[in-house]
């Protein structure tokens, strides 16, 4: 690989789903990572094998399916860790084993009570047992941006000395700064032995607002591989955004120098499909993938634009896969038009995705005059949640009075064919139908937040409605739509009843929450 190609190490399924309300389902890591191929990233981290039955599970699944990138599974220094992890990847023809242990005084002292000698071993031990197994094998010093850089410098040439072939330096809490970081890993370069034998790699937490420039200035001081994950999502304030890290490489090449391997047509449609799988909805104002990142409303904007666009256009829409057009279809389009469309939005559907949409289609153009390229993507994106069962929504019946309460009847059909109706009172017809909902599944659920977007425009446009619940101390997240709003949220609230009865049946197939023991970098 040139020295000018930076790798992408994508790890939404393991660090971004770790985010509370963002575990996913064995389809739904299967689709991420399918996407995460078509983008062409370098690596997936597909998850932290050892964490639970379900996350082993799916990196298996996710290896076996060998979709093109390396798989990569996160394993503390310990051999069962180890094990796991190449018990889960080894299928996919090219795997990586990706070990890490803490290094700052802070996690030394309070976390594992560790000499610094103790730690070192740890790692080199860890290292070479992984080698043992596989190839490939990265390695973290988990909280190395506060690490004395003489300690840090001894530990990162003892990974390398031991074997490691990508040495990834996290700033774990997002605690640092560009100039800091940037002197880091010069620090590194000056002082560690062999360092240009191996892939130096950056992951850096946002906390404080600075992943994407934190790791660019990694990247300008020697790092060769970015780890980060599709719309920056990742525990507390999220990870360092794939999408923001790779336009600013390609749009600043002048300053860079440097290029990767991306697809950046498929950012896009893969930034809304991690959106509505996981529930985070990415706000309007995002870069590069927000509804606003391309509109113009200031006059003097709209000027220069209808001029040239990059009078205020420092990137084309289409270069993220995102049209200016937002052409209007109808109940009249048929199945060729709706299934280019499909493909200009950057989707790819088999035949019986393409069938089902396409009937979701036809059901939304008789309730709405013109249907928009948002209303597409929705339909696209909910097709899954349909047929996920053991629920499915028939009909829902809501009759509001001013001062009285709400009545909400709703018919459900089980797998089994059978129906079920219930019907319950509320405050409003959004909680009577929540009540008849958990009436009818059995399942008892705290809402927290209830969030309503618009999936288009105009007064009959589909709404999104995105609901947070809490069932037995974890957060679940759920994505409905429908031009009714009520409606959308009834689709969204079952979505996670749904997944939850799943879960029940099958077991956990999320990632298992780690311990403060396991903490990740």
């Amino acid at each position: 690989m040139s020295d000018k190609q930076i790798r992408i190490f994508d790890t939404t399924l393991r660090d971004g789903e770790q985010a509370p309300g963002c575990s996913m389902t064995l389809s739904e890591k299967l689709r991420v990572a399918k996407a995460l191929s078509e983008l062409k990233v370098d690596v997936i981290e597909a998850g932290f094998p050892a964490a639970s039955p379900g996350d082993f599970e799916s990196v298996k699944a996710i290896a076996e399916r060998n979709f093109g990138p390396i798989i990569c599974g996160l394993a503390r220094c310990t051999a069962g860790d180890i094990e796991k992890v190449y018990e889960a990847v080894k299928s996919a023809d090219r795997h990586r084993i990706h070990v890490f242990v803490a290094t700052s005084a802070i996690h030394r002292e309070h976390k594992l009570k560790m000499a610094k000698e103790e730690i070192i071993k740890s790692a080199v031990g860890a290292i070479k047992m992984a080698r043992e197994l596989v190839d490939d094998v990265e390695f973290s010093p988990e909280d190395a941006s506060r690490t004395e850089l003489s300690y840090l410098a001894e530990v990162v040439s003892a990974a390398i000395e031991a074997g490691a072939t990508t040495v990834n330096i996290p700033d774990t809490v997002g605690y640092t700064v560009p100039a800091e970081f940037d002197r880091l890993f010069r620090y590194l370069g000056e002082h560690v032995a062999n360092i240009d034998d191996i892939i130096l790699s950056v992951h850096c937490h946002d906390d404080l607002g600075m992943a994407v420039a934190n790791s660019l200035a990694a990247v300008n001081a020697g790092a060769r591989q970015i780890e980060c994950t599709i719309n920056g999502i990742g525990e507390r304030a999220g990870n360092c955004s794939l999408e923001e890290a790779v336009m600013a490489i390609k749009t600043r090449a002048e300053f860079f120098g440097l290029e990767t391997g991306i697809d950046t047509t498929r950012l896009y449609p893969t930034s809304r499909l991690v959106s509505n799988i996981t529930g985070m909805h990415t706000p309007r104002n995002k870069a590069i993938v927000g509804e606003n990142a391309f509109a113009h409303e200031a006059g003097i904007h709209q000027h220069g634009m209808l001029q040239h666009a990059s009078t205020y256009e420092i990137m084309r829409p289409e270069d993220v896969g995102l049209s200016r057009s937002n052409l209007v279809m109808g109940k009249h389009s048929g199945r060729h038009a709706f299934r280019n469309r499909v493909a200009e939005l950057g989707f790819e559907l088999d035949e019986f995705e393409t069938n089902r949409a396409f009937q979701e289609f036809k059901k939304l153009a008789d309730k709405k005059k013109d249907v928009y390229d948002g209303d597409i993507e929705a339909i696209i994106m909910n097709a899954d949640s349909a047929s996920s069962g053991p629920w499915t929504l028939k009909s829902l019946e809501v009759q509001t009075h001013t001062d009285q309460p709400a009545t909400a009847a709703i018919t459900l059909i089980g797998e089994d064919g059978d129906d079920k109706t219930e019907s319950a009172h509320g405050d409003g017809p959004v909680a009577a139908a929540f009540l008849a909902l958990e009436q009818a599944t059995g399942v008892q659920i705290t809402l927290k937040n209830f969030e309503l977007h618009s999936a288009s425009i105009g007064e009959d446009a589909q709404g999104e409605v995105t609901v947070t619940v809490e069932y037995d101390g974890e957060s679940y997240r759920g994505r409905g739509t429908s031009v009714d709003i009520v409606e959308a949220g009834c689709r969204a609230c079952l979505e996670v009843m749904n997944r939850i009865l799943r879960r029940k049946q099958y077991g956990s197939s999320g990632p298992g929450r780690p311990t403060p023991e396991q903490a990740t970098i």
